[in-house]
């Protein structure tokens, strides 16, 4: 039997629009956010653009008017929480934007796409709020954000049921290891997500007990001790889906560490690095919510080029073709 989308084009549209602007809402007023303009590109020079894993390549150009050269943002992970300290912001006030990126090295398929597209958040916090105890407190916030909206959904369009659990569960990566010690990262994910629905899982960026890491962490925006993914069970698919990744930012001393241990202590040299060793930015916890992604769950969609228009290779659009996926 082949896939039959619950919603037709016109209703996917529609529904789209109407999670998006829910989902703002709700998330703004949970965590005391204000929405923010953002950039689309950096100049690279500044430190600024986050560099994911590591390995990926950003998109690059070079301005015709001065010949300068500037990089498509890959998060906006890193600016935020300069845009925080040039907007005076408190304690317990933040910001949140559209984040729209391209990451060219992404491999496209039912939830992958080179286009990106998130909600960047990020909001002050005091020196004794960078604890776990913060960081499970906005985690349950979020999750609390991404239920109410699923209702609101279901309601609007009832031909969707919802199907997320009501509590998000909690493990270490550390944990998560010792539970499936057998399994990759990615299959121990699945596992503990399938069991639980929702699950955030943190710490990740350092090393484990098996001298692996959980997954790919920049060394110079989260605290990998005090970062994590909310994950959710997507029955459509089987499998474990990020909606986000968050975490409290880097202070002084874990950005040291971090780059030590991450082998890129010539980044310190940075002026964005910089500001952060000598105590010049706020201290801050914040993440990324996939805007997509969160449509592909709630919408019950199969592929995530359902809900956003990007590239597709030609052999996954016909793949789509064959098993009834209508890419956007």
């Amino acid at each position: 039997m082949k896939y039959q989308s619950i919603l037709d084009l016109r209703q996917t549209q529609q529904a789209i629009k109407f999670l998006k602007d829910s989902f703002e809402r709700e998330l703004s007023h949970s965590l005391h956010l204000h929405r923010v303009s953002a950039p689309l590109f950096v100049d690279p020079a500044s430190g600024l653009n986050d560099n994911l894993n590591g390995v990926e390549r950003p998109v690059a150009f070079d301005v015709a008017a001065d010949g300068e050269r500037l990089e498509i943002v890959h998060s906006l992970a890193k600016w935020k929480r300069l845009a925080l300290h040039n907007y005076h912001y408190e304690p317990g006030l933040g910001i949140y934007t559209d984040m729209n990126a391209i990451r060219r090295d992404e491999v496209p398929d039912a939830l992958h796409s080179i286009y990106v597209d998130q909600w960047d958040w990020e909001r002050v916090i005091l020196p004794e709020e960078r604890t776990y105890e913060m960081l499970r407190t906005i985690v349950e916030r979020i999750y609390a954000s991404i239920k109410s909206v699923e209702w609101l959904v279901c309601n609007r369009f009832p031909e969707l049921k919802p199907a997320l659990p009501n509590e998000i569960a909690f493990i270490s990566s550390e944990e998560l290891l010792a539970c499936y010690p057998d399994l990759d990262a990615k299959a121990r994910e699945n596992a503990v997500v399938k069991e639980y629905g929702a699950v955030f899982v943190s710490q990740i960026g350092r090393n484990l007990s098996n001298g692996k890491s959980h997954d790919g962490r920049a060394p110079d925006y989260d605290d990998w001790s005090l970062n994590g993914d909310i994950l959710v069970w997507f029955e459509p698919l089987q499998c474990a889906v990020e909606l986000s990744s968050m975490g409290i930012r880097v202070d002084a001393k874990s950005l040291k560490k971090q780059l030590e241990l991450s082998r890129h202590t010539e980044r310190a040299s940075l002026p964005y690095h910089q500001m952060i060793l000598n105590d010049e930015l706020p201290l801050t916890i914040g993440g990324g919510i996939g805007q997509s992604r969160l449509c592909l769950v709630l919408l019950k969609k199969m592929h995530i080029g359902e809900v956003q228009a990007s590239y597709w290779p030609q052999a996954e659009i016909e793949r789509c073709r064959q098993n009834n996926i209508e890419l956007l």
